[in-house]
């Protein structure tokens, strides 16, 4: 749905609203009052705007949204189904679920939800898109697409979930454009009437139970970017069995493969597309296979774009890895601190744990309780374990419950704590100053810390490193 689509219901008597105040939320104010939507642009918009607007947002919230003393804009903190269900369009944040109560009982009642990125894709429909998603390995493979396309000369815009809403880049210009996807905004691209260049799905694992409901919502809300939005090349990962399924089931896109003998795909260190060798991965920025895995569905994206990826793939070399992911942040008494962060499930942890297979490891995990099973990653503790678990947060317990039994056959030392700082001084009493120190929680940070990037910079500190040397994402935004 397009901004003057969204004018021209208020035209007719419809009314429009704003649900959440976030960083997405405040994108959306600053393009529905008519300017570029930078952070600094909605705070300065206000006097002169005409459109009216309602925003739903919490307490702490209004307050700021108030100190912009704009006479066009209603704040209310109850976002209840009647209030929600008497407006005809919601523009709301990522965050917020459609499937809670209030947004399907207010979905019964008439009320459209969309988010920004649905705005941005109707706003854009002649952009060259090249859109990533899947459960683990999106923002590796943004930042990496990225760079390689910028080392072609391409003027790239980096935005999305990775950090930067799209409509902060709403009057941007740029040749490519990366869009990073969450499961909870795949669904704005399919129901914007753009269709997607080149859509990326790098793998499927259960996550954010909670805000879809359920394994197989999340599933087909994920899937929705290939299934629904009908890109015109979808890239797909072969070695994902769900992924593996879609063969022959997208008729309206063309298919490329990554992970398997015909595409892009790794033989040990070696990448190779089809047949022909083409470097050793050895020495890339990119630890563990996981992410060499992503560096394949990179080039298959490249290709897929009509560009060379062959010719880019050796500018891997110079990819600056981000942050809060597999983070060596330096060595403390004998201990190497390594910050994972950004896991938010067991798989995450296991690809990390892979990473350390060779080392004495004491591993830190858990945080918020999104019912994710994590028996998977009880079985793979019987088989190969760190030398200590130290289990903590909201689903700590029931983590410790799941490793109790393998623990006691002496697989590993298993101890609990009642937050990360307590963890930390566990699992640094139980390596004695020789190992690992690996912060791979499996969990999001809901509940004590504002994101996973908070929680990464607490760790830091907690090995006396600099949590101001921990760097933002790099290479966000149009360059």
């Amino acid at each position: 749905m397009r901004v003057s689509q969204l004018e021209a219901i208020v035209a007719s008597g419809g009314r429009i609203a704003l649900w959440g105040w976030g960083r997405e939320g405040r994108a959306a104010y600053g393009v529905l009052r008519g300017r570029q939507s930078t952070a600094a642009g909605a705070a300065s918009a206000g006097a002169d705007a005409t459109l009216p607007l309602t925003l739903f947002c919490n307490e702490g919230e209004a307050a700021e949204a108030r100190a912009l003393a704009d006479p066009a804009l209603s704040i209310e903190t109850d976002a209840s189904a009647e209030r929600l269900g008497a407006f005809d369009v919601v523009v709301k944040s990522p965050g917020i679920s459609p499937y809670g109560p209030e947004a399907v009982a207010a979905a019964a009642r008439g009320t459209r939800f969309i988010g920004g990125t649905a705005i941005w894709f109707a706003e854009h429909p002649e952009a060259r898109t090249l859109c990533v998603t899947g459960t683990k390995g999106k923002s590796t493979t943004s930042a990496l697409l990225a760079h390689l396309l910028r080392s072609a000369g391409l003027r790239t815009a980096l935005a999305g979930n990775i950090g930067m809403p799209l409509l902060e880049l709403v009057d941007g210009q740029a040749e490519a454009w990366v869009v990073e996807l969450s499961s909870y905004q795949t669904r704005d691209v399919a129901g914007s009437g753009t269709r997607p260049g080149v859509a990326v799905v790098t793998n499927l694992f259960p996550e954010h139970l909670d805000w879809h409901g359920s394994e197989e919502r999340y599933v087909a809300d994920k899937l929705a970017l290939v299934t629904e939005a009908a890109p015109r090349i979808a890239v797909l990962n072969a070695a994902d069995n769900r992924l593996a399924a879609l063969d022959g089931q997208l008729p309206s896109s063309t298919l490329r493969w990554f992970g398997r003998a015909d595409g892009w795909h790794l033989r040990d260190d070696a990448l190779y597309r089809g047949a022909e060798h083409v470097l050793d991965t050895r020495g890339l920025p990119l630890p563990g296979r996981h992410n060499r895995g992503n560096l394949c569905a990179v080039l298959a994206a490249l290709d897929a774009f009509g560009l060379d990826a062959a010719a880019l793939a050796p500018h891997a070399a110079s990819f600056q890895p981000l942050p809060h992911r597999l983070q060596v942040l330096g060595t403390c008494e004998g201990t190497t601190w390594v910050n994972d962060s950004i896991s938010t499930t067991p798989h995450a942890t296991l690809a990390a744990l892979d990473l350390y297979r060779e080392r004495r490891v004491a591993l830190l995990v858990g945080g918020h309780d999104r019912g994710v099973d994590w028996s998977e990653f009880a079985a793979a503790m019987a088989r190969q374990a760190p030398a200590v678990v130290v289990t903590m947060g909201r689903n700590g317990a029931r983590i410790r419950d799941l490793l109790a039994p393998v623990a006691a056959a002496g697989a590993f030392q298993l101890l609990e704590a009642e937050d990360l700082e307590r963890a930390v001084a566990l699992a640094s009493d139980a390596l004695g100053g020789e190992g690992v120190m690996l912060l791979s929680p499996g969990a999001p940070s809901f509940g004590q810390y504002r994101d996973y990037t908070q929680r990464g910079r607490h760790f830091a500190a907690l090995g006396g490193f600099d949590p101001a040397a921990i760097s933002d994402i790099p290479g966000i935004g149009i360059a």
